[in-house]
């Protein structure tokens, strides 16, 4: 069989080696260990610098192998630090919408759990919060504002979620009335975010920016619940009734902290 001339150099390299090792084992003398020596410094030399060089070569790769551990240990701990920055953040936000509640007097006035947003469907008047069942959250509870400003009620209900069904929900309907007036009437959702006090008598006066509040009929919200103010009157010689459409106290690019009113 014929030997590669890879294996004939290995099998060279094995035999030199070989016979140093029974060189240094065996009696020759002197001259004869001093004749070789010579001849064979040369291969000797490749051979240790080879073995040098192997020796880096895997010192190198013993020191990529350390920093790459040394790095992926600094990258753990960044992103540790940064989600214990951002819970950090999170936390001062939600203590400052507390403090802005406190200072309004709402947990006097209702049992409140605050709750954060966590998706919103602008095309279905809805939203969802991170409150559910086992926060103690039902069908129907009113959802508001640090502000007091009414953004609408729970519709369904998960474990660890609800839907909220906003005030200007095509099925939204509740009892409202012009704040610090006698006249009242009933606040319908028509969708995209458009809402009308509606019921209105004909002979009742409304001025545009007139504030309207919730009232406690019908038992759906709590009374003086912030809904909105008048953003145009609507006024027809033939209807019985007239209809006022109502800019909402919200800004639904902004809601990201909100309270559920567990009892009122």
């Amino acid at each position: 069989m014929k030997l590669s001339p890879g294996v004939k150099i290995g099998l060279i390299i094995v035999l030199l080696i070989a016979f140093f090792i029974v060189l240094n084992l065996t009696g020759f003398s002197k001259g004869v260990k001093n004749f070789f020596y010579l001849i064979s410094s040369p291969i000797q030399k490749t051979l240790w610098r080879a073995g040098n060089n192997l020796s880096d070569f895997f010192e190198v790769i013993s020191e990529i192998e350390k920093l790459k551990k040394e790095n992926e240990e600094i990258l753990l701990k960044n992103q540790a630090l940064l989600a214990e920055n951002t819970r950090l953040k999170e936390l001062k936000k939600e203590n400052e919408v507390l403090r802005e509640a406190l200072e309004i007097g709402l947990e006097k006035e209702f049992k409140l759990l605050l709750s954060e947003v966590r998706g919103k469907d602008i095309s279905q008047d809805t939203l969802l919060i991170n409150k559910g069942s086992k926060d103690g959250i039902s069908k129907g509870f009113p959802v508001i504002t640090q502000q007091k400003a009414l953004i609408g009620k729970c519709g369904e209900v998960y474990e660890n979620f609800s839907k909220v069904i906003l005030i200007s929900n095509k099925e939204s309907s509740f009892d409202a009335k012009i704040s610090d007036s006698d006249i009242q009437g009933v606040v319908k959702g028509r969708g995209n975010l458009k809402l009308f006090l509606d019921l209105i008598p004909q002979e009742k006066e409304i001025n545009e920016g007139a504030i309207v509040v919730t009232t406690a009929l019908g038992g759906i919200f709590p009374e003086g619940l912030l809904v909105g103010e008048i953003k145009k009157v609507l006024k027809s010689d033939i209807q019985p009734w007239q209809e006022a459409e109502i800019k909402p106290a919200f800004d639904t690019k902004e809601l990201e902290t909100l309270f559920v009113i567990t009892n009122f």
